[in-house]
């Protein structure tokens, strides 16, 4: 009966290899049969044993004919991305005044944790988030700082921040996890190497890596501050490794007290994560904030998660007083520290997930661009962002993978030579 299984299931994958799309190739097609000898051998007896002995149905052959499609979308998904990869600008270290138009300013792109369109627009939460938006607003205009927003889509929703933070860097839409994995096995430059190019120390800052992160060594920072790296002694607060105040607090005690080169620093702020308990005030004081121990009190605070979830709408409550305190951290640290020197990107990894949003929400994220000089803002007023707290409201949004392109084209060359949308 083993021989006539065997000798069935080398019939159907022959015939199943026919259907496969002509652009694929004699390389593919043995792609492909390597593949789906693994999965006879293997997969199918492991899946269907019986007491008695192998069974070989209905769920068996559709289990192969779904592995064929799968592998054939895969193989098309390679060339189509490497295609992609061929046309789209990779490299500008040639480029004349290479991001000359920063005059040497830090960039801080600080990415927050689940704050999408939705946070400002959905009226469950815009209640919340935007009066937090107005005071930041005023705040920041009465110490003299200017901030204009716009709106940028995601290549995800609820979770696979990496996917928009690749997208940011590379200038490709990283729309899954294959995508993201063919960036890091090539050698394509990436935002990161521009900033290297143009004379910059690059940093990130990413709290919430607890273990090897080598796709961090393969972006090429200078320096990565993962959690072990962070001397923080407070506690962990949930899923959250540390509050974003201390983040904020780390990134100008520590990461920017070296100065001989200006700085790109790609921040990761965690706070607004699942599960949204416990909210944390923003403490006023900076100096007192230190290592962390300011926040023990905070160790068992807040409702315990598993209580929280029982209630969806007390979740969606949460969630928007924890987006309310990313936004309240960040703008006490620009209040506080961000000088002449010094242009802050803070814009949303992705929307949250649908149990927030809805099904049919957006993929945009608001994108806050603060500088205390305004000149300098110029290009994002020209790229289509408004002055302000608030995104346009229009429809025509821009993804993620057109900023890295338009930024280093924005902001080189000589002053003016630099192009405007």
């Amino acid at each position: 009966s083993g021989i006539l299984l065997y000798g069935f299931v080398a019939i159907l994958l022959g015939s199943l290899l026919g259907t496969l799309h002509p652009e694929t190739g004699n390389r593919q097609q043995k792609m492909v049969s390597a593949l789906l000898l693994v999965i006879a051998l293997v997969a199918i007896p492991l899946r269907w044993m019986h007491p008695h002995g192998v069974v070989l149905g209905l769920p068996a052959v559709q289990l192969t004919r779904d592995q064929v499609k799968h592998v054939s979308s895969m193989i098309l998904e390679n060339e189509r991305f490497a295609r992609e990869m061929e046309h789209v600008p990779g490299q500008y270290e040639e480029t004349d005044g290479l991001l000359a138009g920063l005059e040497g300013r830090d960039l801080i792109m600080a990415f927050i944790e689940s704050y999408g369109i939705s946070a400002i627009e959905d009226e469950r939460y815009a209640p919340v988030i935007r009066p937090r938006l107005k005071s930041m607003d005023a705040e920041l205009e009465e110490a003299g700082i200017h901030v204009v927003t716009g709106k940028l889509i995601a290549p995800s929703q609820g979770g696979m921040s990496w996917l928009g933070h690749g997208s940011i860097l590379s200038g490709l839409w990283l729309e899954n996890q294959l995508r993201y994995d063919l960036l890091l096995a090539s050698d394509r430059q990436t935002l990161v190497d521009d900033f290297k190019a143009a004379g910059y120390r690059t940093t990130a800052i990413v709290p919430a890596i607890t273990m090897a992160w080598p796709e961090g060594d393969r972006f090429g920072y200078d320096q990565i501050y993962a959690f072990h790296d962070i001397k923080y002694e407070g506690p962990s607060l949930n899923w959250v490794t540390m509050p974003d105040q201390f983040t904020w607090s780390y990134l100008e005690q520590t990461v920017r007290k070296e100065s001989s080169r200006p700085l790109f620093a790609e921040i990761s702020l965690i706070s607004s994560h699942a599960p949204w308990t416990p909210i944390l005030p923003v403490i006023e004081d900076w100096s007192a904030i230190g290592n962390g121990e300011i926040f023990d009190p905070f160790r068992d605070a807040g409702e315990a998660p598993e209580d929280l979830w029982r209630d969806g709408d007390r979740v969606r409550e949460h969630y928007a007083l924890a987006v309310g305190y990313a936004i309240d951290a960040m703008a006490s640290y620009a209040e506080r520290y961000l000088n002449e020197h010094t242009v802050l990107i803070a814009l949303g990894d992705h929307q949250a997930a649908p149990l927030i949003t809805g099904q049919d929400a957006s993929r945009a994220v608001p994108v806050h661009v603060i500088a205390r000089d305004l000149e300098v803002l110029t290009p994002f007023l020209d790229w289509g962002f408004l002055p302000g707290v608030l995104p346009p409201s229009t429809e025509e949004i821009r993804q993620m993978d057109a900023f890295r392109d338009w930024f280093v084209n924005a902001y080189s060359g000589k002053k003016e030579e630099r192009p405007s949308p």
